[in-house]
């Protein structure tokens, strides 16, 4: 278990990089804007100055007048930053639902954006809850087929990074670990592929890798856009294709295959298929490590769907 928390505390993304202010996204249809939602990524919390509190600050800065909420899971910050690694990931999609459903401000329809974990975190929230409705969906680095690797690896320490992978192989799927690390619940072994698909708590279940459930493919078709962020030179996440909704080819682990060659999509398990030949499904790309981006690019690719 030690070598797992090592694990979240290596994956904890990098602060975010904004640079030089751009001129304001004018609103120009007269109506009020879309509400917008974050949630942050492992280590952050919802309202850290350098990372979510800066990127809320500048969402409402080139777009007067928006409602910006940022989620928090707990009491407090500390609270918040403590169960992106500690608390079952579905206990906090069922509170983050809940937060979203009593909110007034939200009864007519959010943007929902998610940075790295906090992605797939939303599209759960998407796939069971339905109301209040989300519109679209911003996945900036989102582990979506999970992860099965280590950060910056192999790098010069590849022995040191298959012993603590295969460490964590041994008990990630026990349900002491799938209960307690959130990590875990998204942690996708692909030479396990039926032990990942029988006790995965989070993943295995929000992407249908048992029995499809018809209410989550209905709900996920519902957004009018899913938009999905690669980081072209992204050391944190491996592999690097889950943040298009790619993974390994199961049975082995080191050939990848992207959403499209996908049994899950060939299948419509999720209804991605359908998403993608209305053309809801957006593949973007950002030159940079983790979570790393311009305001520049951040405005020019990202904010013309928060109107």
């Amino acid at each position: 278990m030690n070598g797992f928390v090592v694990l979240c505390l290596l994956l904890a993304g990098p602060v975010l990089l904004l640079v030089a202010a751009s001129p304001v996204y004018k609103h120009g249809n007269g109506t009020a804007p879309v509400p917008v939602v974050l949630w942050h990524g492992m280590g952050d919390s919802c309202c850290n100055p350098i990372s979510m509190g800066q990127i809320k600050k500048m969402i409402e800065e080139e777009i007067p007048g928006i409602y910006v909420l940022s989620l928090m899971i707990g009491k407090n910050i500390i609270e918040d930053m403590e169960n992106g690694f500690f608390m079952d990931v579905n206990h906090q999609v069922s509170t983050a639902c809940s937060q979203l459903a009593q909110n007034p401000k939200l009864k007519g329809g959010y943007n929902a954006m998610g940075f790295s974990q906090g992605a797939q975190f939303l599209r759960a929230v998407a796939q069971r809850c339905p109301s209040p409705p989300m519109k679209n969906l911003l996945s900036i680095g989102g582990q979506h087929q999970g992860v099965y690797g280590l950060p910056r690896c192999p790098g010069e320490s590849v022995q040191i990074c298959n012993a603590i992978r295969h460490a964590l192989n041994q008990g990630v799927y026990s349900d002491f670990v799938q209960e307690h690390l959130v990590q875990a619940q998204y942690w996708h072994d692909p030479l396990n592929d039926d032990l990942y698909k029988n006790k995965s708590l989070f993943l295995a279940d929000i992407n249908q890798e048992r029995a499809v459930n018809e209410t989550y493919k209905k709900n996920l078709q519902l957004l009018e856009n899913f938009i999905m962020v690669k980081f072209l030179q992204d050391t944190v996440v491996d592999p690097v294709d889950s943040e298009w909704f790619g993974f390994l080819k199961t049975g082995q682990a080191k050939e990848t295959e992207t959403l499209q060659e996908s049994v899950l999509y060939k299948e419509d398990r999720l209804g991605l298929a359908a998403m993608d030949k209305a053309g809801k499904l957006v593949f973007l790309a950002s030159d940079g490590d983790h979570l790393q981006f311009t305001r520049e690019w951040f405005i020019a690719k990202l904010l013309p769907y928060l109107h």
